[in-house]
């Protein structure tokens, strides 16, 4: 009986392995994948400068092309042009300072808001 006590635990930790290797490798393959898909979407010509929703699927984005900046609707099915404005009507904001949360940031902050329920 000791040695089938022995082999459960062999293989319980065998497989806890097995899981932590494949968490791994995912979490490697989805860093790699990130960073390629953000070297393909960033371009120095056009910068999406803010973004405000209006409904589910209705944006109002302020978005620079070139030295020209823009404010467009972005609807599900379409992209309409709002106008033309100058750099001196919209507040930029300051590069370097935007803020970004990490996983483990949101993650407390969803636990502190399920806690106040």
């Amino acid at each position: 009986m000791t040695s089938s006590g022995s082999d459960s635990t062999v293989q319980l930790i065998t497989v806890i392995l097995i899981f932590i290797f494949v968490l791994a490798l995912t979490y490697i393959t989805t860093k790699f994948t990130a960073g390629l898909q953000k070297s393909k979407l960033a371009s120095p010509n056009v910068e999406i400068i803010e973004t405000f929703k209006l409904s589910t699927n209705k944006y109002v984005q302020i978005i620079r092309i070139g030295k020209k900046y823009y404010s467009v609707v972005v609807c599900k099915d379409a992209v309409t042009l709002m106008g033309e404005l100058q750099e001196d009507e919209i507040e930029l904001p300051k590069s370097g300072t935007e803020a970004t949360m990490s996983f483990q940031e949101i993650l407390n902050k969803a636990k502190n808001l399920k806690g106040k329920k």
